[in-house]
């Protein structure tokens, strides 16, 4: 990770296909698409991590807004 935002604190455009969530969760934009891989597919959502997870419909805000939830 440290390696991305040195690259992007440098003024570069950094892209990654990514499903870990600790990485989608510290990305600056997600675009999300889904329902499903494959032909089909559409954009469920962009903008920033936290808004993306409370994208009804999505099946990845589910997963990503477990990493804004403090833990009890």
């Amino acid at each position: 990770m440290r390696q991305l935002h040195g690259l992007v604190e440098s003024g570069h455009t950094v892209i990654v296909v990514e499903r870990d969530m600790f990485v989608v969760a510290g990305a600056d934009w997600v675009i999300d698409l889904g329902p499903g891989g494959g032909e089909g597919g559409r954009i469920m959502a962009t903008g920033p991590p936290a808004e993306v997870a409370r994208t009804e419909g999505s099946a990845t805000a589910p997963y990503l807004a477990r990493r804004f939830v403090s833990p009890a």
